[in-house]
């Protein structure tokens, strides 16, 4: 008992000390620092060169800081294109593609992780080949397929192909795998069914990676420009990304508006990354892919 309570007592001594810097905590904090340096400086010269007087992005010797700082290329930017309109798209659209993916897909993987079927494997494997084939090489019969069911310059027309995403139900099945199926049984016992299984015990215990989840699908909904650039022509249907596009190439090559652009359709981004980026790096942990 003396020896417990003498480390007991040690533990909460450690605990109201500093951390000890040793070199390999400094190490380890030199390269956080410059792996963060180079991820920020892009970002910071975006900024700055959105901030200069027109003209100054391309004089020599470059400079970081402008003669002054400007507004007048987001203000450019803004009168040249409805920027109102094409941020409620992508808002729109980023949103019932995130809502849907989590429903659709966690309701996958479930299906492949707890029930058996014959053909489970070989259907899983399918998914899974679906990782590795690039979106890029079904956007003609994507389009094809728009043009048949009347899709084209729609919403749906841009959300239902982003639906289906293998590497989503990947990581949900992962997730799934680690669920005691103990809980599981003992529901099936009080005589609730699979489909209440699933969403009063399955989807609440889920709730970390369901998050990280959500939150990729709508980063990268978000920033998609090929496949809304291909089904939308419609500039009142136009994406951010599509219609800050068209807007640069009305006005010629100008790097000031060029990177203000940048900057209003990554703004939203970083805030959602900064919101939720716990919960992201729960998800992550907890999926089991930290270390793969």
């Amino acid at each position: 008992m003396g020896f417990r309570r003498r480390t007991v007592a040690r533990a909460r001594e450690d605990e109201g000390r500093a951390p000890r810097w040793t070199a390999g905590r400094f190490a380890l904090l030199a390269l956080a620092l410059l792996l963060a340096a180079v991820w920020v400086a892009p970002l910071a010269w975006a900024l700055a060169t959105s901030l200069k007087p027109e003209g100054e992005a391309t004089r020599t010797p470059l400079r970081w800081i402008g003669s002054r700082i400007t507004f007048h290329a987001y203000q450019q930017v803004w009168e040249s294109g409805d920027l109102g309109r094409w941020m409620f798209n992508t808002a729109y659209i980023s949103v019932m593609t995130t809502l849907l993916t989590v429903v659709l897909c966690s309701m996958a993987a479930y299906g492949f992780a707890r029930t058996e079927f014959r053909g489970r494997r070989v259907l899983y494997g399918v998914v899974l080949a679906g990782i590795m084939v690039p979106p890029q090489v079904l956007m003609a019969p994507l389009f094809a397929q728009m043009v048949r069911l009347g899709l084209v310059d729609t919403y749906w027309g841009v959300i239902l192909p982003q639906v289906a995403v293998p590497a989503m139900v990947f990581i949900l099945v992962k997730f799934f795998d680690g669920v005691p199926r103990e809980l599981e049984e003992a529901a099936f016992v009080d005589g609730a069914g699979r489909w209440r299984v699933f969403w009063t015990i399955v989807m609440p215990l889920s709730r970390p990676v369901l998050a990280a989840v959500a939150i990729f699908t709508f980063i990268s909904t978000w920033n998609n420009f090929l496949w809304p650039f291909l089904v939308t022509t419609d500039p009142n249907g136009m994406t951010l990304p599509v219609g800050l596009v068209n807007v640069q190439t009305s006005y010629g090559l100008r790097y000031e508006q060029m990177m203000a652009s940048v900057v209003i359709a990554g703004l939203p981004l970083l805030v959602v990354f900064t919101l939720f980026q716990r919960q992201i790096v729960r998800g992550v942990a907890q999926t089991g892919l930290a270390g793969q």
